[in-house]
C-alpha cells in the first residue's frame, strides 16, 4: 500500500523514532510502513491519521498502479 507517511513526517522534522514514540510503536514499524513492507492495522492507521489531522485515505492509497 502506498502512503505519504515519510513526507508527512519529514514536513514536521520528526525522526522515525520520534514518530514511533508518538504512535507508541517501534521505530522499525514506522520504517516498514514507510517503505511499504508492512500495512498498519486499522487502529494504527486511524492513530496516524489523527496525529497528522488528516483522513486515513489522505495518507494511505490502496490503489495498485499498473
Amino acid at each position: 500500500m502506498k502512503n505519504r507517511l515519510r513526507v508527512l513526517r519529514a514536513e514536521r522534522c520528526w525522526s522515525q523514532a520520534e514518530l514511533a514514540e508518538r504512535l507508541d510503536v517501534a521505530r522499525q514499524s514506522v520504517n516498514a510502513i514507510e517503505t511499504g513492507k508492512f500495512d498498519p492495522s486499522l487502529p494504527l492507521a486511524f492513530r496516524i491519521a489523527r496525529l497528522f489531522g488528516l483522513k486515513v485515505e489522505e495518507i494511505f492509497d490502496d490503489q495498485v498502479s499498473d
